[in-house]
């Protein structure tokens, strides 16, 4: 996958410009990489929810649960679908708004510092063969723009907010993922 350095943008994803983000603070590196889950209605997959959610369009007479979030203002940089495809909401060098109330390795605010990538899924439901590969192939992309994240810089969102969030959960197979990401280096 190619990251357009000019614009932050993956080539191979399809960009839905989310508002939901601002600028890096100055002086700070992208150095954390944190995987989350997402699915609206919660389990159920397909559809445009995820990307009215993070352009602030999401109808709360739609669904119930629609009601509880419609004011939130939230976005991640990366969606990988059950299918595959990838939709970009903020170019990779803004700031994201998907961490919230974080944590890592004692520095908090970790949207200042991390690229947020969202699977559709849940906690407890096995993520898709190729979401792996594409997540391993957009990971390899942004590690080689962003060398300061290595694989010890790779966690979940549960890992930054513990107690908070639980995803991706335990349906997600962090050993296929890095073993994903061993082989194509």
């Amino acid at each position: 996958m190619h990251i357009n350095p000019e614009t932050g943008l993956i080539d191979e994803a399809e960009y839905i410009a989310s508002p939901n983000c601002d600028v890096r603070p100055t002086n700070v590196a992208i150095n954390l990489l944190i995987i989350h889950n997402i699915s609206l209605p919660p389990g159920k997959f397909g559809g445009p929810y995820i990307s009215q959610l993070f352009t602030n369009q999401l109808n709360p007479d739609e669904h119930p649960f629609f009601l509880e979030i419609k004011d939130l203002r939230v976005s991640s940089h990366l969606l990988i679908q059950r299918n595959g495809d990838i939709i970009q909401y903020v170019p990779l060098d803004k700031r994201a708004w998907h961490a919230g109330i974080s944590e890592f390795d004692g520095k908090p605010q970790c949207n200042d510092y991390s690229i947020g990538i969202e699977l559709e899924g849940t906690d407890d439901l096995p993520y898709e063969a190729i979401q792996y590969q594409q997540l391993a192939a957009v990971t390899q992309s942004i590690m080689q723009r962003h060398p300061a994240i290595s694989l010890d810089k790779i966690c979940g969102h549960c890992h930054i907010a513990p107690g908070r969030k639980t995803d991706p959960g335990a349906a997600f197979d962090w050993e296929h993922y890095k073993a994903l990401l061993c082989e194509s280096r």
